[in-house]
């Protein structure tokens, strides 16, 4: 139980952090550290340019983040401030405590299919990356079918683009699948070996693309 006079405070920090976006961008910088406004947006699949803002400036009135404008004001990064540090440890208490206890919908996951592209984004292998940018073309299908693109190249952080990058016809990579047989591959449960000899998943492009890719990401739980 909570001390009687401890409850202000938790209803004050409870009605300022109860959002979705607010914890998914102080995870960002908790686990890349310093990040762009752009390097945040391309971070958060899903979420407008407009409600980055907001949130980063409601993120900065609470003092959860800050920026350091003493060089190029307007594209300084956003880091953790203090408070924003201190908050890290529950955030991962609350991350194991989700994947324990909150079961996955894949219903849900159906009518949200970008959630699959950033997970996947998290699973990233980035040693074992191609020296040349790659984009690997996600069609996702479901009731709300959605095409995704996502730049991987080593040294450099995972980008999901709403837009074709327009890379080098022989940089492409295309992946088709619906949202279940995507979703066991973005939680690690399945591997991409298994998804592609299975037939739950096509991947066609430049074969040697094609060959590397499930090399691209951390193996299932399974087979570590």
């Amino acid at each position: 139980m909570l001390p009687a006079g401890d409850y202000c405070s938790y209803e004050k920090a409870a009605e300022h952090l109860a959002d979705r976006w607010i914890f998914l961008i102080a995870r960002e910088l908790a686990l890349h550290g310093p990040l762009g406004f752009n390097a945040l947006a391309d971070a958060l699949p899903g979420i407008s340019r407009s409600v980055l803002a907001r949130r980063l400036r409601k993120l900065q009135d609470f003092g959860l983040i800050a920026r350091d404008r003493s060089s190029r004001p307007h594209l300084a990064p956003y880091r953790l401030a203090p408070a924003g540090q201190h908050l890290v440890p529950t955030l991962t208490l609350l991350s194991e405590w989700a994947e324990r206890w909150i079961p996955e919908d894949p219903a849900v996951i159906e009518h949200d299919p970008e959630v699959i592209t950033f997970w996947l984004t998290q699973r990233v292998a980035r040693d074992c990356l191609p020296r040349t940018p790659a984009v690997l073309v996600f069609q996702i299908g479901g009731p709300s079918s959605q095409q995704a693109w996502l730049v991987l190249q080593q040294g450099a952080e995972p980008s999901l683009c709403v837009e074709d990058p327009l890379l080098g016809p022989d940089r492409y990579l295309y992946v088709e699948g619906d949202a279940n047989a995507l979703l066991p591959i973005a939680r690690g449960v399945t591997g991409w070996r298994e998804a592609m000899q299975s037939g739950s998943v096509s991947t066609y492009g430049e074969p040697s693309l094609v060959r590397n890719l499930p090399s691209w990401f951390q193996p299932p739980a399974a087979e570590r």
